[in-house]
């Protein structure tokens, strides 16, 4: 798929509505993703390399929130378990019908499934990995500890929950500081002080961003026996749970 440059928040808007996964977002999602999010490609090659080294023979990758399917290519093109598929789900129905459109010229072997529905909805089962690429942070706070747990009772002993999230920081000075340099990265990529503020203002109240030590508590009590970082570039940050 060809990037068509953001450009969606770069004129002055009277009334912003909440942020969509809708068409027009799908139209500019890989520039705006990777202009917007610090990291982010670094991030989605090694979901590759951790679903290399943990999916197993005869078991299922799951791509929760998938939007375009970055991360379920990086996990198809690097994992080498047999017999082992990727089912790849999302609530855009925008975002699935391209990703379709990619997958027609992709030439991975490994099996994907794209399925179009709620993930709180989805049943999870016999897997090695799961992917919530910057996903939960998009769900009400209040379901996070059930679709957390879901997923840990649907994933195999030693099997990996890999979480990347917008944080939030306790220490005052700390989130002004990230947060400032969250929008000095996003300047350095193109983006207007206009188009900056806009977006954060679509998204008040659709992303809720959580401090580690939130996720890391509620990691381990549905569970998990193993909580790290394993990568973080300012305010953005990707987590392992190990059951």
């Amino acid at each position: 798929m060809s990037s068509t440059k953001d450009t969606l928040f770069s004129n002055p808007v009277e009334s912003l509505s909440s942020f969509k996964f809708d068409s027009a977002v799908v139209n500019v999602f890989p520039d705006m993703i990777q202009r917007s999010v610090p990291g982010y490609q670094t991030i989605i090659y090694a979901i590759g390399l951790l679903a290399a080294r943990y999916a197993r023979d005869h078991s299922v990758c799951y791509d929760l929130g998938c939007s375009l399917g970055a991360a379920t290519l990086s996990m198809r093109h690097q994992m080498s378990a047999k017999h082992c598929k990727i089912i790849a789900v999302d609530n855009s129905a925008a975002m699935l019908q391209q990703f379709k459109k990619n997958l027609q010229d992709d030439k991975g072997e490994i099996e994907v499934d794209v399925v179009c529905a709620d993930i709180r909805d989805l049943c999870i089962e016999n897997a090695s990995v799961v992917v919530l690429n910057f996903t939960l942070q998009f769900l009400p706070v209040a379901d996070r500890d059930a679709f957390l747990k879901k997923i840990y009772q649907g994933l195999l002993p030693g099997g990996i929950l890999i979480l990347s999230e917008k944080l939030s920081f306790e220490d005052e000075k700390q989130q002004t500081l990230q947060t400032d340099l969250h929008h000095l990265f996003k300047k350095s990529q193109g983006y207007s002080d206009m188009e900056i503020s806009q977006k954060r203002s679509a998204l008040d109240n659709v992303l809720i961003a959580e401090t580690f030590a939130n996720h890391q508590q509620r990691l381990q009590a549905v569970g998990f026996s193993s909580v790290a970082v394993w990568f973080q570039y300012f305010n953005f940050a990707s987590i392992v749970a190990i059951k």
